[in-house]
């Protein structure tokens, strides 16, 4: 393979660089996949490096599946069986074979956030900790960071005794992971920090993984926690080949653990490290890569490095100040549909980036409105829907009896006349003998107080539950659906409902068998596991597909990796990005700048960095400057731009034709937050109106047409009290566009409507 002639001489030095550690820091668009896949197969095809030996660790499903297809397309041999996943699928694989020396079935069932809330609920009401004084997303998170940190339950109630909120949390902590073991559960944050735990208690079987796996290699390195990082210093720890790649300009994630440190300190880690930096960018124009090189530059917690590239130089960066969140969405829209009817795009070439997803909704309204499609990465999942969770639930209760989780949410799924009351005896007979709930549904005469009728709809459940268990093995996972669908009256329930809701109801459910079927084709492990294991770890960006021709919106945390012809950065303001809690807080300025740095760099063409004078955030009308990330641009790489629709920007002065091509939104917000926001509104929902000349006869004396101006506040006799918006005269007539506080836009002749100054 010549490698030579196909990377540039950083990319080949990194990827002839075999034996020993390897720090790669690789700036964004610097092609560090390519060297990744060029390296892997560099070893197979001519070192002869068996590929069982090498250990590719990932941070999304997309990104493994995209570097092993490469590499298949390099290799001449059938490495089908590699490993090239996430961290989190690399410990799913591991403790699938192992996990029963700490303890647990090797069936073992993943939690996701929403069974993690369930149960964390039900060792609070246990515990009787009051949701008002502590409340389950608190707990869920402090549990999260301890076991990022690999601080165990016990181990975080000793650190606590004397805080009495954090011990409490620790009690919740302790209750909640012997509730997992009992349903023989992980959550996803167990699955590093148990695959940790086996290797630290377990040497043999650590020995065995560090004499499979001889060559390590982690992408994104600079995003890994505390476990992370441990559970790779431990694999790499025998032969110490360990090639790491990231770019700690693009540290994002530090709120969820990731550690900074892990990417800068390597070589302290490592004293034989040897450093390679990627600075050649292939994806942005000049103006859009030197932005990015002078706001990072800014930050003082970093590796030196600087990108540079052979591309032109391109576009400025269009720096807009809109009057309101309104007017920014407006404008965003029109700047879509003006390139895209000048320079022949596609939707799928623009991206709208925001710092959180409560970000989107005015930019959903208007997108809608103005008939540009779109799709928001970071919505509710596919495998969120409640008719998506149901059956899962039925097919991880099948795979694992114990988990007790599953088995609440579809005891009376669909009707069986099994209520809360009963599963609440169940639940608290089940803890009274330690046992799990299928355990004594099995007896279920045993269990007291329960009537006949609820024994003889448990003892119907079970004996389904039981014929579904006995074929499971049997049977493909997409029949196994199939089967639950039509034996547990799911499906019919749907059916003869008469809800309109129900019927995309169904077409999820078909989505779902679909997915099974393929992933029955293209599996090497076609099981009942497998299958849980795939749809537990997807994440939303994973379902990304870059051919779909809509505009995409999504946070700049979900962007990463990404790249877009045409982006918007959105919200650029001090208060929101970077956010109220970096202005005093070193640590998380710096990491907002690096995730402005994410954002800016995802621009291959043009990047437009937008905000606005005014924006209603939680109901009330705020006021933020500027980001100071802007300012930190160099002015000859920016340029402010004026709206394209605005005739003389100091008198925000509008025409009628503006006002018919329902452009007046950024001009009625200018004039108070009451009237304009009722203005954009009715504009928007085309719900203005027009009332020419159809006033009561002896109605107010005229109003004089040269008092009247844009903004002067007027009172209708019936529509109350409005803001003049627009005006236009022709000869002695004089027509006022007039948006009223609670009647919406109104258009009016001044000579006979029934008005008066205010």
């Amino acid at each position: 393979m010549d490698l030579k002639s196909l990377l540039n001489k950083e990319q080949y030095e990194a990827a002839i660089t075999i034996d020993g550690p390897l720090l790669v820091l690789a700036g964004a668009g610097s092609g560090k996949t390519r060297v990744l896949t060029y390296r892997i197969a560099h070893m197979i095809e001519d070192l002869n490096i068996p590929y069982y030996n090498i250990l590719a660790i990932t941070f999304t499903n997309k990104a493994s599946g995209e570097m092993k297809e490469r590499i298949k397309r390099l290799v001449d041999i059938n490495i089908d069986s590699m490993w090239v996943s996430t961290f989190h699928s690399s410990c799913v694989r591991i403790l699938r074979r192992e996990i029963d020396k700490l303890g647990y079935n090797k069936n073992f069932a993943i939690y996701d956030s929403s069974d993690q809330k369930i149960l964390v609920k039900q060792c609070m009401k246990e515990l009787n900790i009051d949701d008002k004084d502590i409340d389950e997303r608190e707990i869920i998170s402090k549990i999260g960071k301890q076991k990022d940190k690999l601080v165990t339950a016990d181990e975080y109630k000793k650190q606590n005794e004397k805080d009495f909120r954090k011990n409490k949390i620790a009690d919740a902590y302790l209750l909640y992971q012997k509730k997992l073991k009992n349903s023989n559960a992980l959550d996803f944050d167990d699955l590093i920090f148990k695959t940790v735990e086996l290797f630290k208690k377990n040497p043999d079987v650590l020995e065995f993984y560090q004499n499979k796996f001889k060559y390590i290699m982690v992408d994104e390195y600079q995003d890994t926690n505390k476990a992370q990082y441990e559970l790779v210093k431990l694999l790499a720890d025998a032969y110490k080949n360990i090639f790491v790649v990231g770019d700690d300009d693009q540290c994002i994630y530090q709120w969820r653990g990731a550690d900074i440190r892990n990417i800068l300190e390597f070589e302290k880690d490592y004293p034989q490290t040897k450093t390679i930096k990627l600075e050649q960018n292939y994806r942005s124009k000049a103006n859009i890569l030197n932005a990015a090189n002078v706001v990072i530059k800014n930050n003082a917690q970093r590796k030196n490095k600087i990108l540079r590239t052979e591309n032109p130089c391109g576009e400025k960066i269009k720096i807009y100040r809109a009057f309101s969140d309104m007017d920014e969405g407006q404008f965003i829209a029109n700047e879509i549909k003006r390139i895209m009817q000048e320079e022949n795009r596609s939707y799928k070439d623009f991206a709208i980036l925001y710092r959180t997803n409560a970000q989107s909704r005015i930019f959903e309204d208007i997108l809608m409105k103005r008939s540009i499609p779109y799709r928001i990465i970071g919505g509710q999942k596919f495998y969120d829907r409640k008719e998506i969770k149901d059956i899962t639930a039925y097919l991880k209760f099948i795979n694992n009896l114990q988990d007790d989780v599953s088995l609440k949410r579809i005891i009376n799924v669909p009707k069986r006349s099994i209520g809360d009351a009963t599963v609440s005896k169940i639940q608290e007979f089940a803890n009274y003998m330690d046992e799990c709930m299928y355990s004594v549904l099995l007896e279920v005469e045993n269990i007291p107080g329960l009537s006949k009728r609820s024994i003889n709809s448990i003892n119907k459940f079970t004996s389904l539950i039981n014929s579904f268990n006995r074929t499971k093995d049997k049977i493909s996972v997409s029949k196994l659906i199939e089967e639950i669908l039509e034996s547990t009256g799911y499906l019919k329930a749907l059916r003869d409902s008469g809800k309109i809701e129900d019927i995309s109801r169904i077409e999820n459910i078909k989505e779902l068998v679909s997915a099974a079927v393929e992933f029955e084709n293209i599996s090497e492990d076609t099981s009942l596991s497998a299958f849980l294991e795939k749809i537990a770890l997807v994440a939303d960006i994973d379902n990304y597909d870059g051919e779909t021709d809509t505009t995409v919106m999504m946070t700049i945390h979900s962007a990463k990796g990404l790249e877009f012809p045409v982006v918007f950065m959105v919200g650029m303001e001090n208060g929101i990005f970077p956010g109220t809690q970096c202005m005093d807080n070193f640590a998380e300025m710096e990491e907002a700048r690096r995730l402005c740095y994410v954002g800016i760099t995802r621009a291959k063409e043009k990047l437009y960095m937008t905000s606005a004078n005014s924006r209603r955030i939680f109901g009330r009308t705020v006021n933020y400057s500027e980001s100071d990330f802007i300012n930190e641009i160099s002015l000859n790489l920016r340029e402010n731009i004026k709206d394209r629709r605005t005739i003389s920007s100091v008198s925000r002065k509008t025409s009628y034709n503006t006002y018919k091509n329902n452009e007046l939104g950024p001009h009625a917000l200018s004039f108070g937050e009451k009237t304009a926001s009722k203005a954009i509104n009715s504009i928007l929902n085309d719900e203005h109106t027009s009332s020419l000349s159809h006033e009561t006869k002896g109605s107010s004396k005229k109003i004089d047409s040269t008092e009247v101006s844009i903004g002067r506040k007027v009172k209708h006799e019936k529509f109350g009290v409005g803001t003049i918006v627009s005006i236009s005269k022709n000869g002695d007539n004089v027509k006022a566009t007039i948006a009223f506080d609670n009647m919406g836009i109104k258009q009016l002749m001044l000579n006979v409507a029934p008005i008066k100054l205010l």
